[in-house]
């Protein structure tokens, strides 16, 4: 009997090293989705916006290779425009990214549009060169090398992070790696949400896809996001978190709100023609986005990050501050749900029933 009850402990604690080991590899990764709002002109003829995705465990050992990040790095962006050389995808640093600069400490807090440019070109100078020297920096039509850098002075971003594994970012950075990094965009079918969800399917495989009817069957990123935040609201285990990102004023007016496809068709100006041309697929469109488009993504309740707490992002449990200031919290407490328990107390409660069952 003693005998048995020493192998039944030796097994307990090696089980409970293995799952504790799990866990503790999968917070120390993590992959946000950035839903970015729609801003000027085109903004307002196109109020869909943009996507990409951040990782905080992959950096960029040029903005077309990857690499795992060293101690202190805050990881990468992926993002995919048109007009980048030919290239598919390119990997710029958060910071980067953000603010067209390499340290936080030098994140302005208000901007005019000359900061502005003097901060890209800076940055276009000593980093974006290495994807060619002929690209422009883009327009409101053609897109350019600086639609990569700066993005919190165009517009606000909302941050949507979930747990990953370190072993699903390693299988990442093999495959873009290996892949040869050829653009074939197309705002329909190919477009920067059809990125992003390329790479949510690489960590979760053949969870999302287009839908048929919602958005006429093309990728938006409010689409992307509303699919990842049901997702997560299945598998609470991935910890989603909701952070907000504010925009830099001084540049731009704010940016607008993000709508999908059939939103805009069914809830703009756009919705006036449509009626004067065909009423039934004006009220189809209509119909559609009651039953399937009409979803709010943001929670009352967020974290807002500024330059200096960007490191949030990469915290490994989302916790409430307090009354003031919320800390991100798991969606599926803001969509009615329960937070869910740690994974040490999990890990407890469920070897305690294994133990049960054998004593």
């Amino acid at each position: 009997m003693l005998w048995n009850q020493g192998k039944l402990s030796t097994a307990f604690a090696l089980l409970a090293a293995g799952v504790l080991g799990f866990w503790c590899a999968r917070a120390n990764a993590h992959a946000t989705v950035l839903l970015e709002e729609p801003y000027g002109f085109y903004g307002s003829l196109l109020p869909t916006g943009h996507s990409a995705i951040y990782l905080d465990r992959v950096c960029a050992e040029t903005p077309l290779v990857l690499r795992r990040c060293e101690a202190g790095e805050l990881g990468v962006v992926l993002t995919r425009y048109p007009g980048i050389g030919g290239y598919d995808w390119v990997a710029i640093p958060l910071v980067s990214f953000l603010y067209s600069v390499e340290n936080v400490t030098e994140a302005p807090a208000r901007v005019d549009r000359k900061t502005v440019w003097r901060m890209r070109n800076r940055y276009h100078e000593s980093h974006l060169l290495a994807l060619g020297k002929n690209i422009a920096a883009g327009n409101l039509i053609k897109g350019g090398w600086s639609f990569l850098v700066g993005h919190a002075y165009e517009r606000r971003i909302y941050a949507f992070r979930f747990e990953t594994a370190a072993e699903q970012d390693d299988a990442l950075i093999a495959r873009l790696n290996a892949d040869k990094n050829r653009s074939r965009f197309d705002f329909l079918y190919n477009n920067c949400a059809d990125f992003v969800r390329s790479v949510l399917n690489a960590y979760f495989p053949g969870a999302f896809r287009r839908s048929l009817f919602a958005d006429l069957g093309i990728t938006t990123p409010k689409a992307i996001t509303h699919k990842l935040v049901q997702f997560a609201r299945k598998h609470p285990a991935m910890q989603l978190a909701i952070f907000e990102i504010p925009q830099v004023p001084g540049y731009r007016r704010p940016s607008g709100s993000n709508l999908g496809l059939t939103e805009m068709l069914a809830t703009t100006a756009y919705s006036l023609p449509l009626m004067l041309v065909s009423p039934y697929l004006a009220g189809g469109l209509l119909v559609d986005y009651l039953a399937q488009g009409s979803f709010d993504l943001i929670p009352a309740r967020r974290e807002v990050l500024t330059p200096d707490s960007l490191v949030a992002l990469t915290a490994p449990v989302p916790v409430f501050r307090g009354p003031e200031r919320r800390g991100p919290q798991n969606v599926s407490a803001e969509l009615g749900g329960r937070w869910e328990k740690t994974a040490a107390a999990r890990l407890a409660t469920n070897l305690s029933g294994i133990k049960a069952t054998h004593e």
